[in-house]
Protein backbone atom coordinates (compact mmCIF):
# COMPACT_ATOMS: atom_id res chain seq x y z
CA UNK A 1 0.00 0.00 0.00
CA UNK A 2 1.68 3.24 -1.04
CA UNK A 3 1.74 6.28 1.16
CA UNK A 4 2.40 9.96 0.75
CA UNK A 5 5.17 10.70 3.19
CA UNK A 6 7.91 8.97 5.12
CA UNK A 7 6.18 9.45 8.46
CA UNK A 8 2.46 9.35 7.75
CA UNK A 9 1.87 6.41 5.42
CA UNK A 10 0.48 3.14 6.59
CA UNK A 11 2.26 -0.13 5.94
CA UNK A 12 0.48 -3.07 4.38
CA UNK A 13 -1.48 -5.29 6.71
CA UNK A 14 0.19 -8.45 5.49
CA UNK A 15 3.82 -9.37 5.76
CA UNK A 16 5.81 -8.24 2.76
CA UNK A 17 8.51 -10.60 1.44
CA UNK A 18 11.56 -10.48 3.72
CA UNK A 19 15.17 -10.15 2.74
CA UNK A 20 16.43 -13.31 3.14
CA UNK A 21 35.51 -7.55 24.35
CA UNK A 22 36.05 -7.48 27.57
CA UNK A 23 34.06 -9.90 29.68
CA UNK A 24 31.33 -8.51 31.87
CA UNK A 25 30.90 -9.78 35.40
CA UNK A 26 28.77 -12.61 34.03
CA UNK A 27 30.83 -13.19 30.90
CA UNK A 28 30.69 -12.80 27.11
CA UNK A 29 28.16 -13.74 24.50
CA UNK A 30 27.31 -17.04 21.23
CA UNK A 31 24.15 -20.30 19.54
CA UNK A 32 24.48 -22.97 17.04
CA UNK A 33 21.38 -22.26 14.99
CA UNK A 34 21.53 -21.48 11.34
CA UNK A 35 18.69 -19.30 10.09
CA UNK A 36 17.31 -19.58 6.59
CA UNK A 37 15.52 -16.97 4.51
CA UNK A 38 11.87 -16.61 5.54
CA UNK A 39 9.26 -18.04 3.17
CA UNK A 40 5.91 -17.38 4.73
CA UNK A 41 4.35 -15.20 7.39
CA UNK A 42 6.79 -14.42 10.12
CA UNK A 43 5.42 -14.24 13.57
CA UNK A 44 7.68 -13.55 16.45
CA UNK A 45 7.76 -14.54 20.12
CA UNK A 46 8.24 -11.86 22.70
CA UNK A 47 11.72 -11.34 23.91
CA UNK A 48 10.09 -10.08 27.00
CA UNK A 49 9.90 -13.74 27.95
CA UNK A 50 13.66 -13.73 27.96
CA UNK A 51 13.63 -10.67 30.16
CA UNK A 52 11.11 -12.29 32.44
CA UNK A 53 13.22 -15.42 32.63
CA UNK A 54 16.27 -13.40 33.63
CA UNK A 55 14.39 -11.35 36.22
CA UNK A 56 12.45 -14.08 38.02
CA UNK A 57 14.26 -17.37 37.47
CA UNK A 58 16.32 -17.10 40.65
CA UNK A 59 15.20 -18.02 44.14
CA UNK A 60 15.70 -20.77 46.63
CA UNK A 61 16.63 -23.56 44.24
CA UNK A 62 20.31 -22.75 43.89
CA UNK A 63 21.22 -26.10 45.38
CA UNK A 64 19.78 -27.89 42.37
CA UNK A 65 20.85 -25.60 39.55
CA UNK A 66 24.16 -27.31 38.97
CA UNK A 67 22.19 -30.29 37.62
CA UNK A 68 20.48 -28.15 34.98
CA UNK A 69 23.49 -26.99 32.99
CA UNK A 70 23.00 -29.70 30.38
CA UNK A 71 19.70 -28.09 29.35
CA UNK A 72 21.35 -24.88 28.13
CA UNK A 73 22.47 -23.96 24.61
CA UNK A 74 25.21 -21.37 24.17
CA UNK A 75 27.09 -19.28 21.63
CA UNK A 76 30.53 -17.77 22.17
CA UNK A 77 29.97 -14.22 20.94
CA UNK A 78 33.42 -12.99 21.97
CA UNK A 79 35.12 -15.67 19.91
CA UNK A 80 32.83 -14.98 16.95
CA UNK A 81 33.25 -11.19 16.98
CA UNK A 82 36.85 -10.74 18.09
CA UNK A 83 38.23 -7.49 19.43
CA UNK A 84 36.71 -4.99 16.97
CA UNK A 85 33.80 -4.12 19.25
CA UNK A 86 32.66 -1.18 21.39
CA UNK A 87 34.42 -0.93 24.74
CA UNK A 88 32.81 -2.64 27.70
CA UNK A 89 31.40 -0.42 30.43
CA UNK A 90 33.45 -0.02 33.60
CA UNK A 91 30.70 1.72 35.57
CA UNK A 92 28.62 -1.34 36.42
CA UNK A 93 26.03 -0.62 33.70
CA UNK A 94 25.10 -3.61 31.56
CA UNK A 95 23.55 -4.21 28.13
CA UNK A 96 21.70 -7.41 27.20
CA UNK A 97 20.27 -8.17 23.76
CA UNK A 98 16.98 -10.02 24.16
CA UNK A 99 15.98 -12.04 21.11
CA UNK A 100 12.63 -13.64 20.33
CA UNK A 101 13.04 -16.47 17.85
CA UNK A 102 10.21 -17.57 15.57
CA UNK A 103 11.57 -21.10 15.46
CA UNK A 104 8.78 -23.65 14.97
CA UNK A 105 10.94 -26.50 16.26
CA UNK A 106 8.78 -28.96 18.15
CA UNK A 107 5.48 -27.27 17.22
CA UNK A 108 4.55 -29.80 14.50
CA UNK A 109 3.36 -27.13 12.07
CA UNK A 110 1.01 -25.54 14.60
CA UNK A 111 2.21 -22.02 13.71
CA UNK A 112 2.58 -22.44 9.98
CA UNK A 113 4.57 -24.72 7.71
CA UNK A 114 7.23 -24.00 5.13
CA UNK A 115 9.26 -21.80 7.49
CA UNK A 116 12.96 -22.65 7.29
CA UNK A 117 15.27 -22.01 10.24
CA UNK A 118 14.58 -19.15 12.63
CA UNK A 119 14.69 -15.38 12.70
CA UNK A 120 15.03 -12.84 15.50
CA UNK A 121 11.74 -11.23 14.64
CA UNK A 122 11.74 -9.47 18.00
CA UNK A 123 14.77 -7.75 19.47
CA UNK A 124 15.12 -5.56 22.53
CA UNK A 125 18.18 -3.91 23.99
CA UNK A 126 17.94 -4.02 27.79
CA UNK A 127 20.19 -1.40 29.42
CA UNK A 128 20.60 -1.80 33.17
CA UNK A 129 22.01 1.31 34.84
CA UNK A 130 25.04 1.26 37.10
CA UNK A 131 22.89 0.98 40.25
CA UNK A 132 21.05 -2.03 38.82
CA UNK A 133 17.84 -0.44 40.10
CA UNK A 134 16.58 1.08 36.84
CA UNK A 135 16.49 -0.12 33.25
CA UNK A 136 15.73 1.11 29.75
CA UNK A 137 14.37 -1.16 27.02
CA UNK A 138 14.69 -0.24 23.33
CA UNK A 139 12.66 -2.38 20.93
CA UNK A 140 14.12 -2.61 17.41
CA UNK A 141 11.38 -3.29 14.83
CA UNK A 142 12.25 -6.34 12.76
CA UNK A 143 11.50 -4.34 9.56
CA UNK A 144 14.03 -1.60 10.35
CA UNK A 145 16.44 -0.99 7.48
CA UNK A 146 19.99 -0.84 8.86
CA UNK A 147 23.59 -1.06 7.76
CA UNK A 148 24.60 -4.66 8.47
CA UNK A 149 28.30 -5.39 8.94
CA UNK A 150 30.00 -8.44 7.44
CA UNK A 151 29.31 -11.52 9.56
CA UNK A 152 30.62 -15.03 9.87
CA UNK A 153 28.15 -17.74 8.89
CA UNK A 154 27.50 -20.38 11.56
CA UNK A 155 28.21 -23.03 8.91
CA UNK A 156 31.43 -21.38 7.73
CA UNK A 157 32.31 -18.57 5.38
CA UNK A 158 31.31 -14.91 5.55
CA UNK A 159 28.20 -12.92 4.72
CA UNK A 160 29.29 -9.62 3.11
CA UNK A 161 28.25 -6.30 4.61
CA UNK A 162 25.08 -4.63 3.34
CA UNK A 163 24.38 -0.90 3.30
CA UNK A 164 20.64 -1.48 3.56
CA UNK A 165 19.32 -4.69 5.06
CA UNK A 166 16.30 -5.52 7.13
CA UNK A 167 17.29 -5.85 10.78
CA UNK A 168 16.08 -9.39 11.34
CA UNK A 169 18.07 -10.58 8.33
CA UNK A 170 21.18 -10.39 10.51
CA UNK A 171 20.06 -13.36 12.60
CA UNK A 172 18.78 -15.24 9.55
CA UNK A 173 22.16 -15.11 7.79
CA UNK A 174 24.59 -15.12 10.70
CA UNK A 175 22.84 -16.31 13.84
CA UNK A 176 22.91 -14.47 17.17
CA UNK A 177 26.52 -13.37 16.71
CA UNK A 178 25.52 -11.38 13.63
CA UNK A 179 22.49 -9.93 15.45
CA UNK A 180 24.77 -8.78 18.27
CA UNK A 181 27.30 -7.36 15.81
CA UNK A 182 24.59 -5.45 13.96
CA UNK A 183 23.20 -3.94 17.18
CA UNK A 184 26.67 -2.95 18.32
CA UNK A 185 27.38 -1.39 14.92
CA UNK A 186 24.21 0.72 14.94
CA UNK A 187 24.32 1.71 18.61
CA UNK A 188 27.98 1.90 19.62
CA UNK A 189 27.00 -0.10 22.73
CA UNK A 190 28.81 -3.25 23.82
CA UNK A 191 26.35 -6.11 24.35
CA UNK A 192 27.51 -7.89 27.50
CA UNK A 193 25.10 -10.76 26.94
CA UNK A 194 22.31 -12.08 24.80
CA UNK A 195 19.34 -14.26 25.73
CA UNK A 196 17.00 -15.95 23.25
CA UNK A 197 13.66 -17.72 23.71
CA UNK A 198 11.48 -19.47 21.12
CA UNK A 199 7.76 -20.26 20.76
CA UNK A 200 7.77 -23.46 22.80
CA UNK A 201 9.89 -22.08 25.62
CA UNK A 202 7.75 -18.98 25.91
CA UNK A 203 4.51 -20.96 26.28
CA UNK A 204 5.98 -23.33 28.85
CA UNK A 205 7.35 -20.49 30.92
CA UNK A 206 4.01 -18.67 31.05
CA UNK A 207 2.21 -21.90 31.98
CA UNK A 208 4.77 -22.56 34.71
CA UNK A 209 3.88 -19.18 36.21
CA UNK A 210 0.20 -20.12 36.15
CA UNK A 211 -0.67 -17.54 33.53
CA UNK A 212 -0.18 -13.78 33.25
CA UNK A 213 -2.76 -11.09 34.05
CA UNK A 214 -3.51 -8.36 31.54
CA UNK A 215 -6.29 -5.86 30.88
CA UNK A 216 -7.44 -5.10 27.35
CA UNK A 217 -8.91 -1.63 26.81
CA UNK A 218 -10.74 -2.73 23.68
CA UNK A 219 -11.51 -6.04 22.01
CA UNK A 220 -8.66 -7.61 20.04
CA UNK A 221 -9.23 -10.15 17.28
CA UNK A 222 -6.57 -11.44 14.92
CA UNK A 223 -7.40 -14.47 12.79
CA UNK A 224 -3.75 -14.96 11.87
CA UNK A 225 -2.54 -15.35 15.46
CA UNK A 226 -5.85 -16.92 16.56
CA UNK A 227 -6.32 -14.36 19.32
CA UNK A 228 -9.79 -13.23 20.33
CA UNK A 229 -10.09 -11.20 23.52
CA UNK A 230 -12.97 -9.06 24.70
CA UNK A 231 -12.29 -5.77 26.43
CA UNK A 232 -11.60 -6.37 30.11
CA UNK A 233 -9.46 -8.41 32.46
CA UNK A 234 -7.85 -11.71 31.44
CA UNK A 235 -5.42 -14.30 32.75
CA UNK A 236 -3.55 -15.61 29.73
CA UNK A 237 -2.03 -19.09 29.76
CA UNK A 238 0.83 -20.02 27.44
CA UNK A 239 -1.08 -20.48 24.18
CA UNK A 240 -3.10 -17.28 24.53
CA UNK A 241 -0.06 -15.35 25.70
CA UNK A 242 1.85 -16.45 22.62
CA UNK A 243 -1.08 -15.40 20.44
CA UNK A 244 -1.08 -11.97 22.09
CA UNK A 245 2.57 -11.28 21.45
CA UNK A 246 2.27 -12.55 17.87
CA UNK A 247 -0.75 -10.35 17.17
CA UNK A 248 -0.32 -7.64 14.57
CA UNK A 249 -3.46 -7.37 12.47
CA UNK A 250 -5.72 -6.76 15.46
CA UNK A 251 -3.97 -3.66 16.80
CA UNK A 252 -2.78 -0.26 15.62
CA UNK A 253 -2.22 0.10 11.88
CA UNK A 254 -1.49 -3.59 11.36
CA UNK A 255 2.28 -3.14 11.35
CA UNK A 256 4.97 -4.56 13.61
CA UNK A 257 4.92 -1.32 15.61
CA UNK A 258 1.57 -2.13 17.21
CA UNK A 259 2.76 -5.59 18.10
CA UNK A 260 5.77 -4.14 19.90
CA UNK A 261 3.42 -2.21 22.17
CA UNK A 262 1.69 -5.47 23.11
CA UNK A 263 5.04 -7.10 23.79
CA UNK A 264 6.26 -4.29 26.02
CA UNK A 265 3.05 -4.34 28.05
CA UNK A 266 3.31 -8.11 28.39
CA UNK A 267 6.85 -7.87 29.81
CA UNK A 268 5.57 -5.80 32.71
CA UNK A 269 2.66 -8.19 33.24
CA UNK A 270 5.10 -11.11 33.28
CA UNK A 271 7.23 -9.50 35.98
CA UNK A 272 4.15 -8.56 38.01
CA UNK A 273 3.02 -12.19 37.92
CA UNK A 274 6.36 -13.54 39.06
CA UNK A 275 6.41 -11.12 41.99
CA UNK A 276 2.85 -11.90 43.00
CA UNK A 277 3.28 -15.67 43.27
CA UNK A 278 6.42 -15.44 45.42
CA UNK A 279 8.76 -17.44 43.20
CA UNK A 280 11.81 -16.49 45.24
CA UNK A 281 10.35 -17.81 48.50
CA UNK A 282 9.29 -21.19 47.10
CA UNK A 283 12.28 -23.48 46.38
CA UNK A 284 10.21 -26.19 44.67
CA UNK A 285 8.46 -23.69 42.40
CA UNK A 286 11.80 -22.00 41.73
CA UNK A 287 13.36 -25.30 40.69
CA UNK A 288 10.47 -26.12 38.34
CA UNK A 289 10.82 -22.70 36.73
CA UNK A 290 14.58 -23.10 36.56
CA UNK A 291 14.14 -26.41 34.75
CA UNK A 292 11.78 -24.76 32.25
CA UNK A 293 14.09 -21.77 31.84
CA UNK A 294 17.21 -23.78 31.12
CA UNK A 295 15.37 -25.89 28.53
CA UNK A 296 13.84 -22.84 26.91
CA UNK A 297 16.61 -20.33 26.40
CA UNK A 298 19.85 -19.95 24.51
CA UNK A 299 22.46 -17.52 25.77
CA UNK A 300 26.06 -16.43 25.43
CA UNK A 301 28.73 -18.55 27.06
CA UNK A 302 29.00 -16.04 29.89
CA UNK A 303 25.43 -16.86 30.96
CA UNK A 304 25.07 -20.46 29.82
CA UNK A 305 25.22 -22.07 33.22
CA UNK A 306 22.49 -22.31 35.82
CA UNK A 307 24.59 -20.61 38.49
CA UNK A 308 25.39 -17.66 36.23
CA UNK A 309 21.76 -17.24 35.24
CA UNK A 310 20.85 -17.40 38.92
CA UNK A 311 23.45 -14.73 39.70
CA UNK A 312 22.07 -12.46 37.00
CA UNK A 313 18.49 -13.04 38.16
CA UNK A 314 19.39 -12.08 41.72
CA UNK A 315 21.27 -9.04 40.48
CA UNK A 316 18.29 -7.78 38.47
CA UNK A 317 15.63 -8.76 40.99
CA UNK A 318 15.30 -5.22 42.33
CA UNK A 319 14.15 -3.75 39.01
CA UNK A 320 10.39 -3.24 39.18
CA UNK A 321 8.12 -2.64 36.19
CA UNK A 322 7.77 1.00 37.24
CA UNK A 323 11.56 1.35 37.02
CA UNK A 324 11.69 0.23 33.38
CA UNK A 325 11.47 2.85 30.62
CA UNK A 326 10.37 1.15 27.42
CA UNK A 327 10.49 2.72 23.97
CA UNK A 328 10.56 1.66 20.35
CA UNK A 329 13.56 2.86 18.37
CA UNK A 330 12.42 6.14 16.76
CA UNK A 331 11.49 5.34 13.15
CA UNK A 332 9.54 6.57 10.13
CA UNK A 333 7.98 4.60 7.31
CA UNK A 334 10.20 4.09 4.27
CA UNK A 335 8.76 6.04 1.33
CA UNK A 336 10.37 3.54 -1.05
CA UNK A 337 8.88 0.47 0.63
CA UNK A 338 5.76 0.75 2.79
CA UNK A 339 6.63 -2.51 4.54
CA UNK A 340 9.87 -1.14 6.02
CA UNK A 341 10.84 1.54 8.53
CA UNK A 342 13.92 3.75 8.74
CA UNK A 343 15.54 5.03 11.95
CA UNK A 344 15.11 8.76 12.57
CA UNK A 345 18.80 9.77 12.54
CA UNK A 346 18.83 12.53 15.18
CA UNK A 347 16.47 10.82 17.60
CA UNK A 348 18.14 7.41 17.25
CA UNK A 349 21.53 8.96 18.00
CA UNK A 350 20.05 10.51 21.13
CA UNK A 351 18.76 7.12 22.28
CA UNK A 352 22.12 5.41 21.91
CA UNK A 353 24.06 8.39 23.30
CA UNK A 354 21.92 8.34 26.45
CA UNK A 355 22.53 4.64 27.02
CA UNK A 356 26.26 4.95 26.34
CA UNK A 357 26.38 7.68 28.98
CA UNK A 358 24.17 5.62 31.33
CA UNK A 359 21.52 8.33 31.37
CA UNK A 360 17.74 8.06 31.01
CA UNK A 361 16.46 8.26 27.45
CA UNK A 362 14.86 11.69 26.89
CA UNK A 363 11.10 11.42 26.50
CA UNK A 364 11.25 13.82 23.57
CA UNK A 365 13.08 11.35 21.31
CA UNK A 366 9.93 9.42 20.42
CA UNK A 367 7.75 12.47 19.72
CA UNK A 368 8.19 12.20 15.94
CA UNK A 369 8.31 8.42 15.72
CA UNK A 370 5.54 6.46 14.06
CA UNK A 371 6.10 3.83 16.71
CA UNK A 372 4.73 6.08 19.44
CA UNK A 373 1.56 7.46 17.84
CA UNK A 374 -1.00 5.23 19.50
CA UNK A 375 -1.54 3.98 23.02
CA UNK A 376 -1.16 0.29 23.75
CA UNK A 377 -4.52 -1.49 23.91
CA UNK A 378 -3.17 -3.65 26.75
CA UNK A 379 -1.82 -2.93 30.23
CA UNK A 380 -0.32 -5.19 32.85
CA UNK A 381 -2.50 -6.56 35.63
CA UNK A 382 -6.09 -7.71 35.82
Amino acid sequence: MPHTSGEEGRPPTSDAPRHPGEHHEYGPAHVHRAGGPPRRKKWRVITGAALGLALVAGGGAAYAWSHLNGNLKSTDINAALGKNRPDASHTGAMNILLLGSDSRAGTHGQYGSGVVGARSDTAMVLHVDKTHKKASVVSIPRDTMVERPACAKPSGGTVPAARQAMFNEAYAVGGPACAVKTVEHMSGLRMDHFVEVDFTGFKKFVDELGGVDITTHRAIKDNASHLSLSAGKHTLKGEQALALVRTRHGVGDGSDLGRIQLQQAFIKALIHRAESIGVVSDPVRAYDIANTVTKSVSADTGLASANKLLGLAKDLKGIKPADMHMITLPVRYDTQDAGRVLPLPKESRQVWQALRADRPIPKSVTANSVGARTDSPVTAGA
